[in-house]
């Protein structure tokens, strides 16, 4: 089964808002594309579920990488 069609069987809702996006974007964006906009604009708590799935998948993901970030001067 594709990745569209189990996308379009659990989360219709999302699946149509993700359509919605992808044909009002003026640049062209793609379904995929849409659908994580259309996902977190509704779940923004899945966030860290996001990010991990695009980390490489031979490097884990660092759990401090927010931390690592900051520059000295930040405070903490």
């Amino acid at each position: 089964m594709s990745l569209t069609l189990w996308r379009t069987v659990l989360a219709p809702l999302t699946s149509i808002r993700a359509l919605r996006i992808q044909r009002r974007s003026k640049p062209p964006l793609s379904y995929d594309a849409a659908w994580r906009q259309a996902r977190m604009l509704t779940c923004p708590d899945e966030m860290v579920y996001r990010l991990y799935g695009h980390q490489a998948a031979d490097t884990p993901p660092s759990p401090n990488k927010a931390s690592s970030d900051r520059s000295p001067s930040d405070p903490a």
